[in-house]
């Protein structure tokens, strides 16, 4: 049955670092409901194998879709890294799904005043080459570079941003010697829009920077125009869960969503082994 315009939005993550693209969709199509889910239990998704990382996308995006989802999008850049092709060619069949890098990536070739950017992610991201690939097969003029900074999600989930401990630790990857003459940067984890006041304080705004937020949302907005899918009628409430829960989730989702929201556990991985 084809999918219908009030159905919700199923947004994943390895953890609660994608609420940041979320609540960009929330704010950007008022009229959605959005269904996250977050693999609090399997968190960071950065140091999983891509295989184990399929296997998980797959049965979440499988919640997503019991839940009546119409769309499905995946939050995180590691999981779109290692996932997303498989997901495509699996439950893409059945609904649209979508990525956090492919938007960024059409965003960034599309500026022609480039000529080399920086790419900053986790080890797993960077380590594809995802980014790096994808920009130069789109445009092969465009001089790429990648870092992996291991500890600005982390640092970010404890609540270091905007302080003097978390500028030197931004200042201290961005003094990377590749990077001191791009022209723009790719934010390549959906924590790191917490810190772009950060980083553009280091770069005293001279460069663009590129994020995962409002250019996500306005892609999702496009897919749903061209499938005659957005909601013009009263949206459900949003649902929120995630497959751990902990006091400290709980909290963290403020950082993440701009405001507290109610965490629900859902069991998924015990779920299926029974």
């Amino acid at each position: 049955m084809p999918a219908g315009k009030e159905q919700p939005i199923g947004i994943f993550d390895s953890g609660i670092g994608g609420l940041t693209v979320a609540n960009a969709i929330i704010n950007h199509l008022p009229n959605e409901q959005v269904i996250y889910f977050g693999d609090t239990a399997h968190m960071p998704y950065g140091d999983k194998s891509p295989e184990a990382i399929r296997h998980y996308s797959e049965k979440i995006s499988e919640f997503l879709l019991s839940k009546n989802c119409k769309l499905i999008l995946i939050a995180c850049n590691t999981a779109s890294a290692a996932a997303f092709d498989y997901i495509q060619s699996t439950i893409g069949k059945i609904v649209p799904v979508e990525n956090v890098i492919d938007p960024v990536v059409n965003e960034v070739v599309k500026d022609n005043d480039l000529g080399k950017v920086g790419v900053i992610g986790t080890k797993n991201t960077i380590s594809s080459g995802v980014y790096e690939k994808k920009l130069k097969a789109l445009k092969p003029s465009l001089e790429v570079v990648s870092l992996a900074t291991g500890l600005l999600a982390s640092m970010i989930e404890e609540g270091y941003y905007n302080n003097s401990v978390s500028q030197a630790i931004i200042n201290s990857y961005l003094t990377y010697p590749d990077f001191q003459d791009i022209d723009g940067i790719v934010l390549g984890c959906t924590h790191y829009p917490l810190i772009k006041k950060e980083i553009k304080y280091f770069y005293h705004e001279r460069i663009k920077i590129f994020d995962s937020t409002l250019t996500v949302a306005r892609r999702i907005e496009e897919v749903l125009k061209e499938k005659n899918l957005l909601n013009d009628g009263v949206k459900e409430q949003h649902q929120f869960y995630v497959s751990d829960l902990t006091n400290a989730f709980q909290q963290t989702t403020k950082i993440f969503f701009g405001e507290k929201i109610n965490l629900e556990h859902y069991p998924l991985w015990e779920a299926l082994e029974k």
